[in-house]
């Protein structure tokens, strides 16, 4: 294997009475301004001193940030290694990245970056095999914050919509061009949030958004989701809003989808993130009205195909693993439901590629895909290339082929094409990256939670590993929203992995790995299971001597930050680094920000009832640190224009922590500017960002430098 200037390093672990200890020297924090702020719930008053650094707005809050920039950019500064690790990330991420193809019209359509370009460029192919650049979202902005979020074609393949964000904000523009000139139509539309776009043939396209809240966009709450009609040519003013206005008709959330004949509008609406209400309307009658196929937020069912007046809907109604169902568009209620794809034992999802239908099960985690026709009939299992994650199988009624991407923890992402009638596939696209996956292993493990529940875990390291528990270990997790963490190749994961670092990835509950009953055991007064479940991953990893609390760091994102942070703080002798990123830290009052009331599925609210609020209150993050306790070294990570998690969330937390930390493990927030959540974000601040993560953890582990 090919190996670039750093590669080759190993760490350099500092003999233990070198490590850093924890002491009685504080750090010198800048200073964070308390206030007499107190909320009164059920009649206990629950202080909240930082509540000033809720108003993203304000000129304090942002010499605040500032401030904190400046101290962590400081401290990670000083790492004698973080520059080579920045390097290494650089030159691993700087290969040639394709995304799985799709057709519209007559061209093939794929995202390419070739390699550190700081947003993927949408590229086409004529049938003539012809390469052209179609949309580059790098033009968008100069320093790489616009992404191009959505893409939507018209069926023939001659309109597309697309949707921008900018800085990494939820709220979208809208942009509509001839897809064979490239040539715009109209003005951009604005204000448009959580929405796709369902284009009704050529003539134009629905979407969603909310009223413009007053305030702060960022972080005032949108809770009244409305669908628009906007017909091409027109002024965005004069598009027709189509649901949302009517009594009985304010929902959270609102999308629509459109039969590929363009006659019927489905309308899905949800008050949360889980369950939801569909309707229909006949868009060939003017006098139509919206017909109800369910009318409870019970299960998930959504629009999947429709053949002639045969509907087909994926549904886990009665099915907590999810099936397929067809009915009569005369008659879509439950009732009238015939099972094409009967629910089985693993989580199904649902894609349609000619004439068939590929279900893809997720079997511990990992995916299995079958191929079936419309009336059900198994027509084959796909031989997948290991064990790993597969996804794409789409492809329009005509067409003969499919393509699919796999990839593992290992495994780098490779395309593969599919001949639908036969089955016979071969290796579209392999990545020319400087990566040996041979030298890497993945082993899935099952370990007991504390209740006894069997958790599965995947950890992936360099072969040859010795099990004597000094190995840096990095265990990410999320469990929650119905979300799946199966196998995927990073490049930052497979950097820390080249160090010598071990990747655990434990499949915790509240996620979607074993279905509804697995996402709802770790929701609401459950969810301290999920927090159960990764503690006792760790101790795991502890026991079985990959690592040891000195050497072990946690790391999660948005609901995954939220789990960092209780763990850190129910445990806070367990772990050695934690990085809760862009996370929900304040349980009592994260209803109140933008569109933080839907995620009461998963976690109720401090207003539902004095139980509800003193579950919430006994582990929610900003409410549970304990002054004069030895937390782990942290890095808090936000983004200024997060609207999704507000970053107030973080600010708090991490002014919390400052204050009342014991010794001398670090508490340092980086704040990311002009970025959002995390979708669409530059690659030069990914890299950057992970590179600090590493460069942190790693310091705080012990580790003095990289040879």
């Amino acid at each position: 294997m090919k190996r670039t200037l750093f590669a080759a390093a190993l760490l350099s672990l500092a003999a233990c009475n070198n490590t850093p200890k924890n002491t009685d020297a504080k750090m010198n924090y800048p200073e964070t301004r308390k206030v007499d702020s107190v909320d009164s719930y059920f009649g206990q008053k629950v202080p909240d001193p930082y509540r000033w650094l809720e108003d993203d707005r304000a000129p304090e809050t942002a010499e605040w940030v500032k401030k904190q920039n400046a101290f962590t950019a400081d401290y990670l500064s000083k790492i004698p290694f973080r520059e080579a690790i920045k390097q290494k990330i650089e030159a691993l991420w700087n290969y040639e990245k394709l995304g799985t193809p799709f057709t519209e019209g007559q061209h093939t359509y794929y995202y390419k970056n070739d390699g550190l370009q700081n947003q993927s460029v949408l590229y086409r192919k004529n049938t003539q095999g012809q390469e052209e650049l179609f949309l580059n979202p790098n033009t968008f902005s100069a320093d790489g914050t616009t992404s191009l979020s959505d893409v939507a074609f018209s069926q023939d393949g001659s309109l597309v919509a697309y949707l921008i964000s900018e800085g990494g904000s939820d709220w979208r523009k809208g942009v509509v061009l001839n897809a064979q000139t490239k040539e715009r139509i109209g003005d951009t539309l604005v204000d448009i949030k959580f929405s796709n776009l369902a284009w009704k043939a050529n003539d134009g396209f629905f979407y969603s958004s909310y009223d413009k809240p007053k305030g702060s966009e960022l972080s005032a709450k949108t809770d009244h989701h409305k669908l628009y009609y906007h017909q091409l040519g027109t002024p965005q003013k004069e598009d027709k809003l189509v649901f949302g206005g009517e009594a009985g008709q304010k929902y959270r959330y609102v999308s629509a989808q459109v039969s590929s004949d363009g006659r019927y509008l489905f309308v899905s609406t949800a008050e949360a993130t889980s369950g939801n209400k569909l309707f229909v309307k006949d868009l060939n009658n003017p006098k139509a009205s919206f017909v109800s196929i369910t009318n409870s937020f019970d299960g998930d069912t959504n629009f999947v195909d429709m053949v002639g007046t045969t509907l087909y809907l994926q549904t886990n109604l009665k099915a907590p693993n999810g099936r397929l169902v067809k009915t009569q568009i005369s008659t879509p209620t439950p009732e009238h439901w015939q099972e094409v794809i009967p629910e089985t034992q693993n989580v199904l999802s649902i894609s349609l590629a000619g004439n068939y239908i590929f279900a893809t099960y997720m079997v511990d985690a990992a995916s299995q895909v079958k191929q079936y026709d419309y009336n059900g009939k198994l027509i084959r299992e796909v031989s997948l290339p290991s064990v790993g994650t597969a996804s794409g199988f789409y492809a329009k009624k005509e067409e003969k082929h499919t393509y699919y991407t796999f990839t593992n923890y290992a495994y780098p992402a490779q395309i593969y094409q599919m001949d639908l009638e036969t089955g016979a596939t071969e290796l579209y696209w392999k990545p020319a990256i400087n990566f040996d996956s041979n030298q890497y292993e993945t082993k899935q493990v099952f370990y007991n939670s504390k209740d006894g529940t069997r958790v599965p875990m995947m950890i992936t390291y360099k072969k040859g590993l010795k099990l004597d528990g000094q190995n840096p270990t990095l265990l990410y997790g999320y469990g929650g929203f119905n979300v799946s963490l199966p196998p995927r190749f990073g490049v930052a994961t497979a950097v820390w992995m080249e160090n010598g670092g071990v990747y655990a990835v434990p499949n915790l509950r509240g996620g979607g790995e074993y279905g509804k009953k697995w996402h709802d055991a770790g929701t609401k007064m459950q969810k301290q299971n999920v927090f159960d479940d990764f503690i006792a991953a760790a101790e795991y990893l502890i026991a079985q001597k990959y690592t040891s609390p000195s050497y072990l760091a946690i790391r999660g994102g948005s609901n995954g930050g939220l789990l960092v942070g209780a763990t850190m703080l129910q445990r806070p002798d367990l772990f050695k680094v934690a990085i809760p990123e862009v996370g929900v830290l304040d349980m009592l009052r994260y209803h109140t920000f933008t569109a933080g009331a839907g995620w009461a599925y998963d976690y109720g609210t401090a207003a539902d009832s004095q139980e509800m609020f003193n579950y919430l209150k006994a582990y929610s993050p900003l409410h549970n640190v304990k002054e004069g306790q030895h937390y782990p070294a942290t890095l808090i990570t936000t983004g200024d224009h997060d609207d999704r998690v507000v970053p107030a969330h973080s600010f708090k937390f991490a002014a919390e922590l400052q204050s009342k930390q014991a010794g001398s493990n670090p508490i340092l927030i980086r704040i990311e500017t002009n970025a959002g959540h995390g979708a669409g974000t530059p690659v030069s601040k990914t890299i950057q960002q992970n590179a600090d993560i590493q460069a942190f953890a790693l310091w705080n582990m012990g580790v003095k430098n990289l040879k």
